[in-house]
């Protein structure tokens, strides 16, 4: 049994590695997607070019590789763990924009998870939505989008680091 790392790993991991893991875990071609970052490893050098291949042998002092920087988090959390665990979670852009106007208001007080929701309930999204920054049908999308955000992070999670810079 793998014990869980008490820290939250995605913050340990770049971007495109990141990404890279998610398409491998929601791809619908796959017929048992990867569920720990051995399995991620090996997925990687089956699928990769030649090229991923030979760098992985001839390049090891390759700071940039990805397959450098699965292999040190291999070492650090170990082969069995949980290849969601590092995957990292962002706001869509329309949550962005709610969340970027919250922080730009003055009056919203609370910079959490928890708070942004709040604004949203209390006439954020609906005031967007009059300014044409958001469409009408986004609402109810965004409420349940700020809810998975929440039960993965929590309420107190400070929501500014989940915007999406695109």
């Amino acid at each position: 049994m793998t014990i869980r790392p008490s820290i939250d790993v995605a913050t340990r991991i770049s971007a495109e590695l990141s990404a890279i893991i998610e398409g491998l875990l929601n791809d619908p071609k796959r017929e048992a997607p990867p569920q720990t970052l051995e399995e991620v490893r090996l997925a990687l050098v089956a699928g990769g070019s030649s090229e991923t291949r030979e760098m992985e042998f001839l390049r090891p002092q390759d700071e940039t590789s990805l397959l450098v920087e699965l292999d040190r988090l291999i070492e650090e959390y170990g082969e069995e763990a949980s290849a969601g665990d590092f995957v990292v979670f962002k706001a869509s852009e329309g949550l962005s924009r709610v969340i970027q106007a919250a922080l730009d208001d003055i009056s919203v007080r609370a910079r959490t998870l928890a708070g942004m929701r709040e604004a949203m309930v209390n006439g954020l999204t609906a005031r967007l939505i009059g300014e044409g920054a958001l469409d009408e049908d986004d609402e109810g999308v965004l409420l349940g989008e700020i809810d998975e955000l929440i039960q993965h992070y929590g309420e107190d999670a400070p929501a500014e680091t989940l915007i999406r810079f695109e």
